[in-house]
């Protein structure tokens, strides 16, 4: 079962949000299922850990962006 990347810069702000807490979920039901029993594609776990890193990655970087952006508007005003 080999999922897709996603486009996450095509994604909005809370579509990334909503996307955190499925793949969140997804992620915990993986790791019970594998403390019970052996997954077949432990793998899963690490791809499903690295997705969700991506995607609060995206989120935090365009938080970033939207504080420099102000940080930046006020000093234009001033002149």
């Amino acid at each position: 079962m080999a999922k897709t990347k996603i486009d996450v810069k095509a994604l909005s702000d809370q579509d990334l949000v909503q996307k955190i807490a499925v793949e969140t979920l997804h992620l915990k039901r993986l790791k019970f299922s594998h403390a019970i029993s052996p997954l077949e594609n432990p793998m899963s776990i690490r791809q499903t850990r690295r997705e969700i890193a991506r995607l609060k990655t995206e989120l935090r970087r365009r938080q970033l962006q939207t504080l420099q952006t102000a940080a930046i508007q006020p000093e234009n005003n001033k002149q």
